[in-house]
């Protein structure tokens, strides 16, 4: 049973790479055998990454890429074809968030939203389509997204993150829809709150696990077993699904009772 966890002999592309649940994911993947192609905006936190990678015995590279930018996007996936042969396993992680303050709808610029869209949507949008016609014509390929809890819940004065990962939600069921039928398959993962360095911020104000029925906040590390699982045969059969990982914040319903911060509400 457990050779349908190896990853050995799968490509696998993961955007935001560099830090945190990115880099979790990677490292997961190449101790399970995955090969891979890593991708970020920044040079040093992916070439660190794909260093790690390495010296776990497999094929790593580092891709500094803009997944706003979809000559960028056309330009990773054509190195990664190039340098492995194919791709397997796309994992589309890369996102922002921005800031900690909760922001007025007035006074969020069209810049703004724009900003926010792009990278925690669009960009998965990119590299899907990207990637999708190598996948069919091979016959075989899987599509991992990267969501949030509040992807599926709203946020106070919290619009493009919320917005964006609620749209992931639907990118995966859409692409499932449609790709399914070629050996594509999509799924998508939904970590709750894991603090890591972009939302380093956020540690000070949230009440560190109180609100979480399992009473602690989650470790990065505990996100990759879930996307090598996902990687992996042992998911063949599972199509549009999601992935929830949050330790129980959700399980009283999209909007549980009987949980909440004992500070004053912030994003």
């Amino acid at each position: 049973m457990l050779e349908k966890l190896s990853l050995d002999g799968k490509s696998i592309v993961i955007t935001g790479g560099g830090t945190g649940l990115g880099r979790e994911m990677a490292l997961a993947i190449a101790r399970a055998g995955g090969d891979l192609v890593i991708a970020s905006r920044r040079a040093g936190p992916i070439e660190e990454t794909a260093a790690l990678a390495r010296e776990a015995g497999r094929s790593a590279i580092a891709v500094p890429t803009d997944v706003t930018d979809t000559s960028q996007v056309d330009a990773l996936f054509r190195r990664a074809i190039d340098e492995l042969g194919k791709v397997d396993v796309l994992i589309n992680n890369a996102g922002i968030v921005r800031g900690a303050r909760a922001t007025p709808i007035w006074e969020i610029s069209d810049a703004d939203w724009r900003l926010g869209i792009e990278t925690n949507l669009s960009s998965a949008f990119y590299c899907s389509r990207a990637i999708a016609r190598h996948m069919t014509e091979r016959g075989r390929g899987r599509i991992i997204n990267v969501s949030s809890g509040f992807g599926l819940r709203g946020g106070r004065d919290n619009y493009m993150y919320t917005t964006a990962k609620g749209g992931i939600l639907q990118l995966t069921r859409t692409l499932a829809m449609s790709l399914g039928r070629h050996g594509v398959t999509s799924a998508c993962i939904v970590p709750g709150f894991i603090p890591t360095e972009a939302t380093a911020t956020l540690r000070e104000t949230q009440p560190q696990g109180r609100f979480i029925p399992i009473g602690r906040v989650g470790l990065p590390e505990e996100i990759g077993p879930v996307a090598v699982f996902l990687a992996s045969d042992a998911s063949d059969y599972m199509n549009g699904e999601t992935f929830i990982a949050d330790g129980g914040g959700l399980a009283g319903g999209y909007a549980p009772t009987g949980y909440a911060p004992d500070v004053p509400l912030t994003i």
